[in-house]
């Protein structure tokens, strides 16, 4: 039986087939809309707009601690990242490695907790032994001020220090000027890219620091999911249709840069990018960005541990927690 769905969902490459018509969604009449910023696609979903709907990790568990948590997950990941190369510090701070960030002042994006944050600070406290209450944090926009995020819950556990930024203040800027010693954000500070000799990465070298983590944990760090509203659950064979299409949506784009590597990826501005793309390829495996629960179970598990050892989450969440029983065994 057909069914009506709005769906929301950033414009990724591997999300583009969904919106240009290439790939349907079987027995779905679906309105697939897309927003500036992807936070807003996480609002308008918390507040009713969508049926089914792309959201940050973080702030799908949140909800979980609510009376009657209104969503589960497909096991779809549209935005993953590695994130050693979302820690920023300032030059003067006297951080030379990970261990120095104990007492210090951080910045955080958006939140207590935001996705790019929550996979550093995990890794910081397995690897490094620095946990967040070693720490006092500020909360605020990167380049440009924001307010208080007041539509989801904000859990700060006991003993750890935070505040939001005073109006007109950006994380950047206090970074710059020393008022924080150091951040963690999933946007790169525009002085940083200016050429600002007061911030640096705490790990340089970030991008070999990451393949590193990859080849001995096997985690390429998902940052969403893909949210139901738990009224729909049962519509099991319509969310069967929305998960492989999300699926065949991404193998297209997969699909073009293999298809165009005997080319050497003429069709693309950037140089040298076959040997990238070799480079990834020889690392991540044939499907480099993959949906289902099983390429992604110890990822989802960490990210659950980190949620709940950094108070985020009241109780420690497990897959079948929080995804479609159907899905568990994609």
């Amino acid at each position: 039986m057909s069914i009506e769905l709005t769906i929301g969902t950033y414009r990724y490459e591997h999300t583009e087939a969904l919106f240009d018509g290439r790939v349907k969604i079987d027995g779905v009449d679906a309105t697939l809309e897309t927003e500036p910023l992807v936070s807003d696609l996480f609002r308008h979903m918390l507040e009713g707009r969508y049926d089914i709907a792309e959201l940050g990790l973080t702030y799908f568990l949140r909800t979980f601690d609510l009376d009657d948590a209104p969503f589960m997950a497909l096991p779809i990941f549209p935005n993953r990242n590695f994130r050693h190369s979302a820690i920023f510090v300032n030059t003067e701070a006297g951080i030379e490695k990970p261990q120095d960030l104990a007492g210090k002042t951080l910045g955080e994006f958006a939140l207590f907790g935001h996705d790019a944050g929550v996979w550093p600070k995990g890794i910081l406290s397995d690897e490094f032994g620095v946990t967040v209450d070693q720490c006092r944090w500020v909360i605020g926009g990167t380049d440009h001020p924001i307010p208080a995020f007041d539509w989801l819950p904000q859990p700060v556990p006991d003993g750890v220090h935070v505040r939001h930024a005073d109006d007109g203040q950006t994380l950047g800027a206090m970074l710059e000027s020393g008022e924080i010693d150091a951040l963690i954000s999933v946007d790169v500070p525009q002085a940083m890219l200016r050429g600002s000799t007061k911030i640096v990465r705490l790990f340089p070298d970030y991008e070999n620091v990451e393949r590193d983590y990859y080849r001995r944990t096997g985690i390429f760090p998902p940052m969403h999911i893909v949210a139901v509203r738990k009224d729909l659950v049962h519509r099991s064979e319509n969310l069967r249709s929305v998960y492989r299409a999300f699926v065949k949506a991404k193998d297209l784009a997969e699909r073009k840069y293999i298809e165009d590597a005997p080319k050497q990826h003429m069709s693309l501005v950037t140089p040298w990018f076959s040997s990238l793309f070799e480079h990834n390829r020889s690392l991540l495996g044939e499907d480099w960005w993959p949906y289902g629960l099983r390429a992604n179970r110890k990822a989802v598990d960490t990210f659950l541990r980190y949620h709940h050892e950094q108070g985020l989450s009241k109780r420690l969440l497990t897959s079948r927690d929080i995804f479609i029983p159907e899905f568990l065994d994609t």
